[in-house]
């Protein structure tokens, strides 16, 4: 089980860094929604995350922390780059941090009890177990974030290098689809196709 549980953490991470590839420095540090996520500050955020929940959770402090990371004073400091932070830096500690994490997960049993020293006192103490599912879960839902934003920074889609998951389409099929759902979704706020 704890294997399995790694392997999806593992592919999760794999995603996150895939979704910089190919892309210059402005175009990873776009803000393209309205509250400014941006791909190499979901990179960022998740070092941090990593650093929490497999470093401090279980008495395993990370040797190398980032300036930012007790910045009380930066608003969201961890959803975002500095200019002064490259791609490089952060990457880096993304890797280092996921290394860290995975020497936690190897050495602990998953039944293995730690403490989340930011979350409520009676849910703090949890086993590895649910660090694991935690950690998991918010990967895949940044993940998720990153694919969407890659796609309005530059139209391209898919699960992994290896495996775009999406159906067969070139982009003329993808822009007539497009179309498609636009138009049944102006039917239905307009009351046409009731």
């Amino acid at each position: 089980m704890k294997e399995t549980l790694h392997r999806y953490l593992r592919d999760g991470r794999d995603v996150m860094l895939w979704k910089l590839d190919g892309l210059g420095e402005y175009d990873i540090r776009r803000p393209l929604t309205p509250t400014g996520t941006n791909l190499l500050g979901l990179v960022k955020h998740l070092a941090g995350c990593e650093i929490d929940y497999f470093g401090f959770t279980f008495g395993r402090p990370f040797a190398d922390l980032p300036p930012w990371y007790h910045d009380e004073t930066t608003p969201n400091v961890d959803m975002w780059a500095t200019a002064e932070e490259s791609r490089e830096d952060i990457v880096g500690l993304y890797r280092r941090a996921c290394a860290h994490s995975d020497a936690t997960i190897e050495a602990l049993a998953l039944d293995s009890v730690g403490r989340v020293p930011h979350w409520p006192a009676e849910r703090a103490e949890i086993p590895l177990h649910h660090a694991l599912v935690h950690m998991t879960a918010e990967t895949h839902r940044h993940a998720g974030h990153a694919d969407i934003v890659r796609e309005l920074v530059d139209g391209a889609a898919g699960l992994v290098a290896r495996n775009d998951n999406l159906p067969p389409g070139d982009a003329a099929w993808w822009t007539d689809y497009r179309a498609g759902l636009e138009r049944v979704a102006a039917g239905v706020r307009d009351g046409s196709s009731r």
